[in-house]
């Protein structure tokens, strides 16, 4: 029987070898094979664009539509014929099934399913909601309460007012009268005094009484229109949720041994609590779960992205890209269980063989010169750091040593503080921004204006850590200045200048479409691998913790 979705390979693979064990899915250089299935696949997506006939071609084609996460499978057939299968990530113009691509481990969209069904009265719900919010009457009243609290504030303030002054005024009667009058006269004038200090607070607490009578007519006025509002978002709310836990208990992923696992167990398994909205669609787990149930042995994977990027992430047309962690690390834990796997090369050290250049030391503060690949603080995996190894230089230093740091990927200089005292006042000067940096990168591309500021708020990737977003809701203020130092033939040399300090804040600013939309040489996670990372952290101001001097400290890279 033909499989439709596999496609085999008709030039001699006489070149190529099979590889020992399968591609770790979340860090990788495409294997060969990987990089010819793709260039097959691309060629048909371009081939389909511009023939520009199909529903598909023209939603490929559309250059106003964000761009979409592909991926290939390069797999050995029964009959031992190497081709490769190919899938997206998600939807692709809203459907889940397309020609050429293998189908979703689960089609919520198929006829006559429970979710079109659910869906169609959770749209209910939404029209209907939608249309209780345009009642008038709901800003009418909410005007009106706003209103009522207004002059319910000024009437009370003003009468407060009213209150002091007449206590200045009984005082100034008390002392005036003491000496005037008899102690008969003086004590009934007390009581008349107080008598008016009580029918004041009296007449005060009436007002509010009557303010808050009015308040909660008015709210009850807004309350009739909002809750039915509120009623029906809570039971669209559960209703979604539903919807969401029925679908996820059609996600059954199968690995080699033809052991089958519920996404949520999975998740649960692994300690990842609730699986996001569209787990178990991504390119990755549709294409294991196809070669499993069909008898196709997986060799190789790889995922590019293919058109616009989205606002938020950061995706380069046509770069590759490992699977993300948030979504895919339970499935395909599950998936590629008993499989041969390419070591995790984030556990490898990069830096042991590195040396850590001392700039700068006295008996409060050091300042180095930190090589690329060495983490900054231990991390999960490894221990190496510019931590540990400060601990080993310098084991009578008091506090945390570390003030701040720098990406692993990054070199340049960093400070560090010995004593508690010193790391207290150098933090502060992170903290109040006067610390003045300067770093030195290598762009990929032609920058076309001299300098800028780039003000792009950023949070992580929920979905995809360490990744940055830019999120304008949710994200922390992130400003860069930078000015161009040369121009090679494709690429520039710029000098950055963070105004803040966010995690991958100049990486995520160069390579961001409305930043400079040019990734650094060698970033792996927001453009393409190289021999490293070409940025450096080149100068550094600082004031001496005790003496307050200026500190300028510069240590030069070659890229």
């Amino acid at each position: 029987m033909t499989d439709s979705y596999f496609t085999p390979f008709k030039e001699s693979l006489a070149n190529y070898s099979i590889p020992e064990s399968f591609t770790f899915p979340f860090y990788y250089d495409p294997h060969p094979l990987s990089l010819l299935a793709v260039k097959k696949l691309q060629q048909y997506i371009e081939a389909e664009v511009e023939d520009g006939q199909s529903p598909e071609s023209k939603i490929l084609g559309d250059k106003n539509r964000t761009g979409k996460m592909f991926g290939v499978l390069v797999v050995e057939n029964e009959n031992g014929d190497v081709g490769f299968i190919s899938a997206f990530s998600g939807q692709l113009g809203g459907q889940n099934t397309w020609q050429k691509f293998i189908p979703p481990v689960f089609d919520p969209l198929g006829e006559n399913d429970f979710f079109l069904k659910s869906e169609a009265e959770i749209n209910e719900l939404s029209q209907e909601i939608e249309k209780l919010e345009q009642n008038t009457q709901i800003a009418v009243c909410m005007e009106h309460l706003k209103t009522e609290l207004k002059t319910e504030e000024q009437v009370t303030e003003n009468y407060r007012k009213v209150m002091v002054e007449s206590r200045k005024e009984r005082k100034a009667k008390r002392l005036a009268d003491k000496d005037k009058t008899n102690e008969q006269e003086f004590n009934q004038l007390l009581r008349v005094l107080a008598k008016q200090s009580v029918d004041q607070k009296n007449q005060l607490k009436e007002l509010k009484a009557q303010f808050r009578q009015r308040i909660e007519v008015a709210e009850q006025a807004l309350h009739k229109l909002t809750d039915v509002i509120a009623a029906l978002k809570k039971y669209r709310k559960i209703q979604s949720k539903e919807l969401q836990e029925r679908v996820f208990d059609n996600y059954n992923f199968l690995n080699m041994n033809g052991v089958k696992k519920k996404l949520k167990v999975l998740f649960s398994e692994n300690g990842h609590g609730q699986p996001a909205s569209g787990t178990g669609d991504c390119a990755a787990p549709k294409l294991l779960q196809y070669a499993f149930s069909h008898s196709l042995k997986p060799i190789a994977l790889a995922e590019f992205w293919w058109g616009r990027a989205p606002e938020s992430e950061i995706r380069q047309h046509g770069n590759f890209y490992g699977a993300c962690k948030g979504k895919c690390q339970p499935i395909l834990a599950h998936m590629l269980e008993g499989m041969k796997i390419d070591d995790n090369p984030l556990l490898i050290n990069p830096a042991i063989y590195k040396t850590l250049e001392i700039v700068y030391e006295d008996e409060l503060l050091v300042i180095i010169n930190k090589p690329e690949g060495l983490l900054s603080v231990p991390g999960k995996n490894i221990e190496d750091s510019v931590y540990s190894r400060m601990k080993k230089l310098y084991p009578m230093a008091t506090g945390p040593l570390i003030i701040h740091r720098l990406d692993m990927s990054t070199s340049g200089l960093m400070v560090i503080a010995l004593t508690k005292k010193s790391h207290k006042i150098l933090q502060q000067q992170f903290i109040m921004r006067t610390v003045k940096k300067c770093y030195v990168a290598v762009l990929d591309g032609l920058l076309v204006e001299d300098e800028g500021i780039i003000d792009l708020p950023l949070r992580v990737d929920l979905d995809d850590r360490p990744r940055q977003l830019v999120c304008y809701d949710y994200g922390k203020p992130a400003k860069t200045r930078w000015q161009v130092i040369e121009r090679y033939s494709e690429q520039t040399k710029v000098y950055f200048y963070p105004i803040t300090g966010r995690t991958h804040q100049l990486r995520v600013h160069s390579a961001h479409i409305s930043g400079l939309g040019l990734p650094i040489k060698g970033d792996e996670l927001y453009g393409n691998g190289s021999d490293r990372l070409h940025l450096h952290a080149e100068k550094l101001e600082i004031k001496h913790p005790v003496t307050k001097c200026k500190m300028v400290f510069q240590a030069k890279v070659t890229f």
